[in-house]
C-alpha cells in the first residue's frame, strides 16, 4: 500500500514539474515581449528605469509572498476560518499547497522577473549606447547589471526576513487578494 502511495507521490511531482516547466515557458515567452516591446519603445530613459524597478519590485513581493506561505502555520487561519475572517480559507488553500505555491513564487515569478530585469537593463544600455548617451558600452553595461542584481538580491534578502517575521499578516492579505477574485 505505501509502495502505491509512493508512486502516486512520484507521478504527482513528475505532473506538477512538467506543468511549471510549460508554465514558467509559456509566462517568460508572453512577459518578455511585452517587456521588451516596453522598454525598447520607451523615450525616457528614467521611464525605462522605473519599469526595470517595477520588473524588480514584482519579483521581491512574490519572493516573499512565497517564504510567507513556506513559514507560515495553519492553527490561526483555522480560527480565523471559524470566525469567518475574509481571506482566511484562501490563505490555507496557499498553505495546504507551500510545495507548490513556494516553488511558483520564488522559483517561476521570481526568476522570470530576474530574467525580465536583465533583458531590460541590455536594452536600457543598448538603448543609451545608440542615442550617443552614454560612450563606454561595457562599463555602462556593468554598472547597470551591478545595480539589477544588487536590487534584486538586496530585495529578496530583505524580504525572506520580513517574510518570515509576517507570515501569518502577509498571508492573510494575500488571502484577501484572493477572496475578491473568488467572488
Amino acid at each position: 500500500m505505501a509502495s502505491k502511495r509512493q508512486a502516486k507521490s512520484r507521478t504527482n511531482r513528475k505532473k506538477w514539474l512538467l506543468k511549471i516547466s510549460i508554465i514558467t515557458l509559456i509566462l517568460t515567452y508572453i512577459l518578455g515581449i511585452f517587456s521588451e516591446m516596453f522598454v525598447r519603445n520607451m523615450q525616457n530613459t528614467f521611464l525605462a528605469l522605473l519599469a526595470i524597478l517595477f520588473i524588480i519590485f514584482i519579483g521581491v513581493i512574490f519572493d516573499i509572498i512565497g517564504i510567507a506561505v513556506a513559514a507560515a502555520e495553519e492553527v490561526p487561519f483555522l480560527s480565523m476560518a471559524s470566525k469567518k475572517i475574509k481571506g482566511a480559507n484562501q490563505a490555507l488553500i496557499l498553505i495546504r499547497n507551500a510545495s507548490q505555491v513556494s516553488s511558483f513564487c520564488n522559483d517561476v515569478v521570481g526568476d522570470i522577473c530576474g530574467i525580465l530585469s536583465g533583458s531590460a537593463g541590455t536594452i536600457l544600455v543598448a538603448k543609451l549606447v545608440i542615442t550617443g548617451k552614454s560612450l563606454d558600452e561595457t562599463f555602462l553595461s556593468i554598472v547597470i547589471s551591478s545595480l539589477i542584481a544588487a536590487l534584486t538580491v538586496g530585495g529578496k534578502a530583505f524580504g525572506k526576513s520580513f517574510a518570515m517575521e509576517n507570515s501569518q499578516k502577509i498571508l492573510l492579505y494575500v488571502g484577501r487578494v484572493l477572496y475578491l477574485f473568488d467572488k
